[in-house]
């Protein structure tokens, strides 16, 4: 894993969904330097099957050496994200650090997506990254190195990824087009990058799952909390990124990643929006409406897909069977 440096002593973080799952780990991971943390949040109140409140989790990032800020906030509800940035603000002096983790999801076709979950979709997702990001950069652009972080993935065209669930797939991509748009306008003030896992990870979403094992084909939050920790770490000037979690972390040199499965040595499921394998060879990236190719022999094993126009090939199994597995999921919520 990787280790902290304490680079994110004192830094406050604002985190959309941190009362569980991803949100939570990556404040954890930061509350070990020392780091302040604003759990942006709805639950208050003890869910009957979900794990944790804004409360538990505060006790847990102080338990790790952070300091925390329990806000209840709705990232559909403007007001709210308003309220928590200037309680965060009086609190804590600033704003380093804005993670947009909260999302919604409905893995369902165009007929068969009700109104209110497409609303659902766009105002969390969409509307409440916007919302959130547009509410902390001015206290951002006061940060000696202030991130945006989206968990959000690289924009991938392939029409597999929207013909079962339309919806989802264009507010995911409205997530990862605010990190287009807002890295360009705040290049040299604040890195925007967005963050993306290569394999499912487990979560209670996934534990609804109800399939007995199913928790073997995925890795824990931990790989997430540690590429996070690494791009919020790295200067401003490292901003436009669409970062995949393992990619990321084999280059800053992690070589064991058993030690993030929750099965070592079992297959993994390929997450959404990634195709099993990518020909490095024709990754392309655009910047100012213009298109260059990139050799292989120049191109580090990395991170950013500007476009998100990939080449893809090989097995496509493993993705679809993860896809119909989502859609189950979708069925008991």
């Amino acid at each position: 894993m990787l280790p902290n440096t304490g680079k994110l002593a004192g830094c406050t973080l604002f985190i959309t969904g941190a009362s569980r799952g991803i949100g939570k780990a990556i404040a954890l991971k930061a509350a070990k330097d020392g780091a302040n943390i604003v759990i942006a949040a709805k639950t208050a109140e003890p869910h009957p099957t979900l794990p944790g409140t804004i409360y538990t989790a505060a006790a847990e990032i102080e338990a790790a050496g952070g300091k925390a800020l329990p806000c209840i906030v709705n990232v559909r509800e403007e007001q709210q994200i308003i309220n928590a940035v200037e309680k965060a603000v009086k609190t804590f002096g600033g704003i380093d650090i804005l993670v947009n983790n909260a999302s919604a999801i409905s893995l369902t076709g165009t007929l068969e997506t009700e109104t209110k979950k497409v609303n659902l979709m766009m105002d969390v997702n969409v509307r409440g990254t916007y919302l959130t990001s547009k509410t902390c950069l001015p206290h951002l652009r006061k940060s000696r190195n202030p991130h945006i972080l989206n968990l959000s993935p690289p924009m991938n065209m392939n029409p597999m990824w929207f013909k079962n669930h339309c919806a989802y797939t264009i507010s995911k991509y409205g997530m990862s087009m605010c990190v287009l748009g807002m890295a360009e306008e705040f290049r040299g003030e604040v890195a925007v990058n967005a963050l993306w896992p290569k394999t499912a990870i487990h979560t209670a979403a996934m534990d609804m799952l109800g399939g007995a094992g199913i928790e073997k084909q995925c890795r824990k939050t931990d790989i997430l909390a540690d590429a996070a920790y690494c791009i919020l770490t790295k200067p401003k000037t490292f901003t436009g990124n669409f970062v995949i979690d393992e990619v990321l972390l084999r280059e800053e040199g992690v070589k064991d990643f058993d030690v993030y499965a929750i099965a070592p040595g079992h297959p993994l499921m390929p997450d959404f929006f990634l195709d099993v394998e990518i020909d490095t060879t024709a990754m392309k990236q655009e910047r100012y409406g213009k298109e260059r190719t990139v050799s292989k022999s120049k191109l580090k094993p990395t991170l950013a897909f500007m476009s998100g126009k990939l080449r893809i090939k090989g097995n496509m199994s493993l993705a679809i069977k993860l896809e119909k597995m989502l859609t189950q999921l979708n069925s008991k919520l």
